[in-house]
Formats: structure tokens, sequence, C-alpha cells
């Protein structure tokens, strides 16, 4: 189900900017606490953790974004989970090889609206490629892997790191095989907010970021790259092997298929900002906030404000969930009556968050 908000809707051609979700859906899961006939409000993105809003038999799931393109993804999803056995989803996507994908796409597309057709039919070398790796930032991270972590490592060192074994045999790679000086300045390069910011994510993203960016992500990546298991970590695989080796996030396992497509009918979603949808919302109507990173957008003041909104429109008991990469955000003083940092659940699953990218988990209660 489509529901066309209020909000300003793209006007230039639409951008896909993620053709993947870049958070971990099972911590997401988990954070949020979903119980079975909740009303869950979720950043749209590319779908993939909407749709796994639905293992958990939540009364109706409400997928919110401004940008027709992220919907268009979303939408080619439901499409597929409706159409396309378990497999051949994963070759749509990307996550296996496949020479067919336009053949499954035109049994997708009758079950499209208008503009999400219109915006794939116009994408065939996207379509052909997988859909999960069409957006701005997984071409950034294509290049990166193909372009230049070959300046850094060997094609032979990248399969090693993808099979380092137990965590000591991990730290002991990365500390006397991985994290050379070539590979440090690479990454500090490429990484940079003006290269990130030109040809990765959007400029904006950077307006509320203070002092360097790639050392931060670096450290990041070193927790994510050691600390979890690359094998079992579908994130880094795709980063940097182009596809999932074997294992995949959370909507797209094998047992999630089949509960994620008898729920679809619970999902909708909507062309509308979160501060559109908070405006208009009655009180008390949400029991659960997958935010992403949106707070990053944003300033203090501008964070401060919708995080009371977003207060008033959820129910006494729910949980906001959402992640910081640069810009640090968490509730401010003011609202301790209105909202409760779940500190402690947060510091627990961040230990299992696979994503090579987020410094901080925020995991936060509605009081009242």
């Amino acid at each position: 189900m489509c529901d066309d908000g209020e909000t300003t809707i793209e006007t230039a051609a639409p951008v896909l900017r993620y053709g993947q979700c870049w958070e971990d859906a099972e911590v997401m899961l988990d954070a949020l606490d979903v119980r079975p006939g909740d009303t869950c409000l979720s950043i749209a993105s590319a779908g993939d953790n909407t749709l796994a809003l639905l293992l958990r038999d939540p009364g109706r799931v409400i997928a919110l974004d401004y940008s027709q393109a992220q919907l268009a993804a979303l939408e080619l999803r439901v499409a597929a989970f409706r159409e396309l056995s378990h497999p051949e989803l994963l070759e749509l996507m990307g996550s296996r090889p496949s020479a067919r994908r336009s053949a499954l796409y035109d049994r997708c597309r009758p079950g499209l609206g208008a503009a999400a057709r219109d915006f794939w039919d116009a994408r065939p070398a996207d379509i052909a490629r997988g859909i999960a790796g069409a957006g701005k930032f997984e071409r950034y991270l294509a290049f990166f892997a193909t372009r230049v972590l070959p300046l850094a490592h060997s094609s032979a060192r990248v399969k090693r790191l993808l099979q380092a074994g137990p965590r000591d045999e991990r730290e002991r790679f990365w500390d006397t095989r991985w994290d050379t000086w070539r590979w440090r300045l690479l990454f500090r390069i490429f990484f940079s907010r003006a290269v990130l910011g030109r040809l990765g994510r959007e400029q904006a993203f950077f307006d509320h970021v203070d002092g360097p960016v790639a050392d931060r992500l670096r450290r990041v990546a070193r927790r994510a790259m050691v600390e979890s298991d690359p094998e079992e970590n579908p994130y880094v695989q795709w980063i940097l092997a182009g596809r999932h080796l074997g294992a995949l996030p959370c909507a797209l396992q094998p047992e999630s298929w089949k509960k994620i497509r008898r729920n679809l009918d619970r999902l909708e979603w909507r062309c509308e900002s979160l501060e559109s949808f908070c405006e208009r919302a009655a009180p008390r109507c949400i029991d659960r906030f997958n935010l992403s990173d949106v707070f990053e957008y944003v300033g203090l003041d501008a964070y401060h404000g919708l995080l009371e909104r977003l207060a008033t429109v959820g129910r006494p008991g729910g949980r906001l969930v959402y992640w910081n990469l640069l810009a640090p955000r968490q509730r401010p003083a003011a609202l301790a009556d209105r909202l409760r940092p779940l500190d402690a659940v947060a510091r627990g699953l961040r230990t299992r968050d696979r994503v090579p990218f987020y410094s901080t988990l925020v995991v936060e209660e509605i009081l009242r």
C-alpha cells in the first residue's frame, strides 16, 4: 500500500542513495523489542529493515521516506517477496550470481505502482547488477573494493580477512597484516569528508559533523572486522566482495522469507518526511520507531524539537532506536521526563552490531 503524503517530493530525477540498508536489522529488532500487534514507524531507506519488522508480527508498519527512489526500492522488494522464490529473490538483490535478473524483474514489474515502475524501467543496468548494489553509496563502496583496496591488499589477503578465524586470530591478522601504512593512507583519502561527500553520501551529511572523518571510520571498521566474524557478517562481505558470500542480512535469510511474505499486507509506505508525519499524526499512535541515522542530517535544535514531537506521537512504553555515525545525538536533559535512555540495552546490543560504520546505538523509552 502506498500513501503519498503531504511533504515535498523530489522534482529532479530521483537518486537512489542506498540500494540496501546499512543498519544491522537483528540489532534493530532486539533494540525495539517489537511485540505482536505493535504499530511501527520505520524510515524506509532501501526497505530491508522495514521488511524485517514484519518478522515480529506487528499490527502495522508505516514506512516513511521523502525520496521516491528509496520508496521504489522498497516497493520492488515487496513485489519480489510476493512473486519470487527465495533463491530468485537473492538473485534479483545481487546476493547471489545471476544471468536472469531482467527476467526476474519482469515478473515483479506488474506488482509495482507507476512511479516505481518508471524508476526501475529506466535503470536496466541497475537491475542487471542486482538492486542491492544500485545505490550511490553501494557504487562508492564497489569502487573502493575494485579500484582502491587492491592498491593496499592482494585478493588473497582480502580472502584471508573474510576467513579470519577466532577473534584472537582476527585481531593478530588485522594488526600485523591488514593495518599497514598503505591501508591507512588510502582509507584516509577515500573516506575523507571531501571524497565521501562527493561520491558516497550527500555533502549535507557533514553539515553538523566536526573534526576529521576517516580516522573515526577506520576505528569503527576495525571493531566490526575484528570483534565480529567476517564469515558471519553480510555487511563486511558486501563491502569487500560486492555480494553476500554466505551470510545474509535478516530480511533475506531463508527462514525470514515466508513470514515476511505472509505479513506484507501489514505494511504501508508514504512519501513523507518524519517532521510532516509528526505534525499530523494523532498523539500516542506509534509503539516502535526505527529511525536509522536521520538525526545526523539536522542541527541540535532541530533534533531536540523532532525528538519531542516523536515522544508525543509515541505510546508510553514504546521505544525509539537510532544510530550515530559522526554527529553525536542523544536525548537532552530537557526531555528527561519524556524519554529514558536505555543505555545498558544499547551497550549490550552494540557488541553484536556487524555494520562497520556507526559509532553509537541509541535506544530510548517513551515515558509519557
